[in-house]
């Protein structure tokens, strides 16, 4: 149903109200703070019908109303106002995401981090994902005797670290022989046809007995094949529990337990990335995010490209209450500056998945 410009008006300040107090809202307020130009009663009837349209809901215990997640979805579709970001947020993104860095996920994380920082609420970014990727290096370092730390770096400018078990008689020097011969034999095969059989290939020369040989041999394989698996970059999860909405400790719980289940939500945000018509921006209100127990959170979420190819999603989650034109000006702003300094990397498409 197509509202009216009244009822347009009231919803949008009923929205804009209830985002700034986490208050109800009552007509007499809405007139006091808008100088709307009719009588409370009058908008106490607008209102009423809102709520039996389905745009406003009104809690048990209040005289006042809140919007559902159709008042916010028409919020944000046809009445929400989004600013350019004042220069100072602006410098602080530009300043951050373009101090020097040398691959791409340490830029992720630290644009997911960034966002957090600038909205106050959590945001969650997705790796990129790559086919045609290649090993370029593959270090091997002895943390104590027993244990190794494997640094695998990948032609696409990812950086993976894993720390292994390997026999506690090898020492550093066998394991950089062996992470050498593992390297040079494994140049210009892609991650997808690197198999435990051709790194076992690589290494077979290395000078030691087979037994110890194969098991540094499958932990460098685990390591190389692990290198490009999907990640959820995560920031701020505790900055939910500062809103009202998860003062109650069952829905925090609830909210809270769904996010540390990070597979499921690099999942979905992996199925919104293949989405081929990748808005600018997209919001998720409530029962339309698709993981169980987000019902009372929205997201906003945006893809970054590596070339002309989007790569990953990366956005911010909330109460449904949230600043909605706030977060979107800092989601445009970072994911422009974050696809700018990706160029600079010299990160390229070919090294991309099709989408």
């Amino acid at each position: 149903m197509t509202l009216d410009e009244r009822k347009k008006l009231i919803l949008k300040a009923v929205v804009d109200d209830y985002i700034a107090t986490a208050e109800p809202v009552g007509s007499k307020s809405l007139v006091s703070r808008h100088q709307l130009p009719v009588s409370p009663a009058t908008i106490r009837n607008e209102m009423a019908e809102l709520e039996e349209l389905g745009f406003l809901e009104q809690p048990h215990t209040s005289a006042g109303r809140v919007p559902s997640d159709k008042g916010y979805r028409t919020y944000v579709d046809e009445l929400m106002e989004v600013e350019a970001l004042p220069e100072e947020e602006a410098r602080t993104i530009r300043d951050v995401l373009h101090e020097n860095m040398a691959e791409v996920t340490g830029l992720i994380r630290k644009a997911s981090t960034l966002l957090s920082d600038q909205t106050q609420y959590t945001s969650l970014a997705l790796s990129p994902k790559y086919v045609k990727n290649h090993l370029k290096q593959i270090k091997m370092l002895m943390i104590e005797p027993g244990r190794a730390l494997v640094v695998v770096v990948l032609s696409a400018g990812l950086v993976k670290d894993r720390m292994v078990r390997i026999p506690e008689i090898l020492d550093n020097a066998q394991l950089m022989q062996i992470a050498a011969a593992i390297e040079e034999g494994l140049q210009g095969m892609t991650l997808d046809d690197i198999t435990l059989v051709a790194v076992s290939s690589a290494g077979k020369h290395a000078p030691l007995p087979e037994s110890l040989l194969n098991q540094v041999l499958y932990e460098a394989y685990i390591s190389i094949k692990q290198a490009d698996n999907l990640e959820i970059y995560m920031a701020g999860s505790n900055k939910l529990l500062a809103y009202p909405e998860f003062s109650d400790i069952a829905r925090a719980k609830a909210t809270l337990d769904v996010l540390a289940k990070e597979g499921m939500v690099a999942g979905y945000l992996n199925e919104e990335t293949d989405n081929r018509e990748n808005p600018a921006y997209m919001i998720r209100i409530g029962q339309e995010i698709a993981l169980e127990g987000l019902e009372n959170c929205s997201f906003i979420t945006t893809t970054y490209k590596i070339g002309d190819t989007v790569a990953g999603r990366i956005g911010v989650i909330g109460p449904r209450r949230m600043s909605y034109a706030k977060v979107i000006s800092n989601i445009n702003f970072v994911r422009m500056n974050l696809n700018d300094q990706i160029r600079r990397l010299g990160v390229g498409i070919d090294r991309m998945e099709d989408t």
